[in-house]
């Protein structure tokens, strides 16, 4: 499985995300700290989740990353992260 449906499969696991949508953003980032030849290093996420109602932003985050934690050691240098609550 690469690093894409990982990602996919854990949030979705996770979360129950009622949308859950996941681009590969490395192309933009050749070059630059963390990208690699072959991609799969930088993404930009946007996710919503009735377990998101209540938290900030921070938290929010905190808890994706916590999700992902393997996912960065490994290889992920960047995530772009929108999360909602349903009806935000």
């Amino acid at each position: 499985m690469d690093r894409y449906q990982r990602i996919i499969s854990r949030l979705a696991q996770e979360f129950s995300p009622s949308l859950l949508e996941l681009r590969d953003d490395s192309a933009r980032h050749a070059g630059h700290a963390g990208a690699k030849a072959g991609g799969e290093t930088h993404y930009d996420l946007v996710i919503t989740a009735d377990g998101f109602a209540g938290m900030g932003k921070v938290q929010r985050h905190q808890r994706i990353y916590g999700v992902l934690a393997d996912e960065f050691k490994t290889g992920l240098h960047a995530l772009s992260i929108k999360a909602l609550a349903p009806g935000e």
